[in-house]
């Protein structure tokens, strides 16, 4: 804890805390301060004027970054028939269907994200309350209940990621890696914030994005200033 404590001071004496950054600038120093030696990730957590609670304002999507993640995802497939076959040619790392549910029940999770086709929501729905806490549960909105296995599956490999917004009003999203140059950090990111604002509810009143940080998985938090187009 000591040395991550030293490590968090010397990354906080980089960022003035109220100080909003340019776009670039943010990048470049959210970088600064991943000092650990593994890639660390790079988040963006964006506050929004919405309220959770209300079905319309429940805000869920994904979006295809174009510099992708930077990982290689463990994908879980619940699929029978052509359709296993296809998740199996396509690169999935898990395909099934009762038999991965027992296992999930049985408290096995290693795998990342979770397709399912529409067929197999029955069986997907006996672990719900496992999967969805963790934000692995299949849904239709994110395009991971679907018969487009394939499809789906590369998309997740090539980028794609899903989103929600918290509880507070808050959408947590990576964007990619710390080694990932400034501008492919920054082109991920506006990706992310133009789907986020294609996603703004009708009925979200005064000031839709209320503030953005961007951080390395264990830096300090920048502030970016953000002015929709």
């Amino acid at each position: 804890m000591a040395k991550l404590s030293k490590r968090m001071g010397v990354a906080l004496e980089k960022v003035e805390a109220l100080k909003e950054y340019e776009l670039m600038e943010a990048v470049s120093l959210a970088k600064s301060t991943a000092q650990v030696k593994f890639d660390e990730s790079m988040d963006v957590a964006v506050r929004l004027s919405v309220d959770s609670r209300k079905a319309d304002q429940n805000i869920r999507g994904s979006v295809l970054l174009p510099k992708g993640t930077g990982k290689k995802f463990r994908i879980l497939v619940f699929a029978k028939g052509e359709k296993e076959a296809e998740a199996r040619e396509a690169g999935a790392e898990f395909v099934g269907d009762e038999d991965l549910m027992k296992k999930i029940q049985g408290g096995w999770l290693a795998f990342d994200r979770v397709v399912a086709t529409p067929d197999m929501m029955g069986v997907v729905g006996k672990v719900a309350k496992i999967l969805g806490p963790r934000g692995l549960m299949p849904n239709p909105k994110t395009g991971t209940v679907t018969f487009k296995v394939k499809e789906a599956i590369n998309e997740i490999q090539a980028g794609k990621v899903d989103f929600r917004v918290d509880k507070g009003g808050t959408v947590h999203a990576p964007v990619g890696k710390a080694s990932f140059s400034v501008e492919d950090l920054a082109e991920n990111f506006n990706a992310l914030m133009a789907e986020l604002i294609r996603l703004k509810p009708s009925s979200s009143k005064g000031k839709y994005v209320r503030g953005v940080s961007l951080s390395s998985t264990m830096g300090a938090g920048v502030r970016v200033a953000f002015t929709p187009n």
